[in-house]
């Protein structure tokens, strides 16, 4: 059974997502898809409109048969050690024979090259890479520009002209340098995004919208009806069950009490040990919170923002406040080694037998609950931590069974 793997949020799933599973399949001639999802929070620093559950399900009923999911360690970071979680852990099943990811051109083979030259960070790259950043650059903008000048300085001007600072491009790219620093067996493929960019907040097709406009459409007016031409029939069912009980929608307000309360409990030095709180940071906070006019976290990410606080650096930061999310465990080191389980959270009856297969193949233990575990896992008491915060913000208020699900819960099974 040839098998590829994709690498997802589904926040929903919608009709660009299952275009992409299909043709996933298709160009890779594959019998069955492995996707590692993202759990309750995920890569931007905001938490998922429904919960890692209801979209496994959606996820399983639009055509994945396995899926795991990535840590909130990795779930939760720009794209170096997002990318590098996920291509880790799709290597470590076992069973996943290529993978396939979306970009706006369509095309690997720059993308291919400048992974190879830089996997490594040669010493010229990493003084490009330290000048941008010093110049003022967000990090994503300063390491897409310090390739390219990189690129021609070596002499590959071609190649350099490839538009690497792309939001698809810029993913792309780090799981290609994930496989190589990994030495990954995977087959790398890439499809191009059609209809919708990646960011596009407006609707301009009758059956393709982005994530982003389709949550756009479910937070700002409260309600399903707008976005039922954007999903697949399974993913609205499931929409459905989910806005009824009350679990769905969730946005950064939803945590608003819980958010507010960690940033005034904590002084600046405290603040400052958490993971993404930089460059005074906190003491920006400090200065900011007694002027915000209300509570929402939008008012304040509007008055934290500036060129250096860029919007999804600010809600990373205010991520690992929510979470306490302590820097000291969050090093290069531990990240790189840091991939310890792989964790289920659904399967179809294709799925099971990936998972008969990988009791064998797999490099890493698979739970299927967090209580399975034989040794306290660096990380795994992060996504549990995490998915117990998750759901005690829910709109409809979790009970305690469903804030630890991971421990009490089995994977979804379709």
């Amino acid at each position: 059974m040839r098998t590829v793997g994709l690498i997802v949020e589904y926040n929903p799933f919608h009709n660009g997502h299952q275009y992409h599973l299909q043709q996933s399949r298709k160009i890779t001639g594959s019998d069955s898809v492995v996707a590692v999802m993202s759990g309750n929070f995920l890569q931007r620093g905001e938490p998922a409109v429904m919960d890692k559950w209801a979209r496994t399900e959606a996820a399983l009923r639009g055509g994945c048969d396995l899926v795991i999911e990535l840590p909130a360690a990795y779930a939760t970071q720009a794209a170096e050690w997002f990318a590098y979680g996920a291509v880790a852990l799709l290597e470590a099943t076992g069973v996943v024979d290529a993978f396939c990811f979306g970009t706006e051109s369509g095309e690997l083979d720059a993308l291919r090259e400048a992974a190879y030259i830089v996997a490594h960070e040669p010493p010229g790259f990493k003084a490009l890479l330290k000048e941008e950043l010093a110049g003022g650059s967000a990090y994503p903008s300063a390491y897409s520009t310090a390739i390219s000048a990189y690129l021609r300085s070596i002499g590959r001007d071609e190649v350099s002209r490839f538009p690497f600072a792309q939001p698809n491009h810029t993913l792309g790219l780090h799981y290609l340098i994930a496989l190589e620093r990994l030495q990954g067996r995977m087959e790398p493929y890439t499809i191009r995004r059609e209809k919708s960019d990646y960011n596009q907040t407006d609707v301009t097709d009758q059956a393709i919208a982005s994530a982003t406009a389709i949550r756009k459409l479910l937070l700002d007016k409260r309600e399903l009806a707008g976005s039922r031409p954007y999903v697949p029939a399974s993913t609205y069912s499931v929409m459905e069950q989910e806005w009824a009980a009350s679990r769905s929608p969730v946005s950064w307000e939803t945590f608003s009490p819980a958010l507010f309360h960690s940033i005034v409990t904590r002084t600046p030095g405290q603040l400052g040990e958490l993971r993404e709180i930089a460059e005074g940071l906190e003491h920006r906070l400090a200065s900011v919170m007694p002027k915000l006019a209300g509570s929402s976290v939008e008012s304040l990410l509007e008055a934290l923002k500036t060129k250096r606080y860029t919007r999804t650096k600010l809600q990373r930061a205010l991520l690992s406040i929510l979470l306490g999310h302590r820097k000291e465990d969050f090093t290069a080191d531990k990240l790189a080694s840091g991939i310890q389980y792989i964790r289920v959270l659904g399967f179809t009856e294709k799925g099971r037998e990936l998972l008969r297969r990988m009791r064998s193949h797999a490099a890493l233990p698979v739970l299927l609950s967090a209580s399975k575990a034989d040794e306290p896992y660096r990380y795994l008491q992060l996504d549990v931590q995490a998915s117990a915060a998750y759901m005690l913000a829910q709109p409809g208020h979790a009970s305690a069974a469903a804030m630890y699900r991971d421990f009490t819960g089995k994977p979804i099974m379709i």
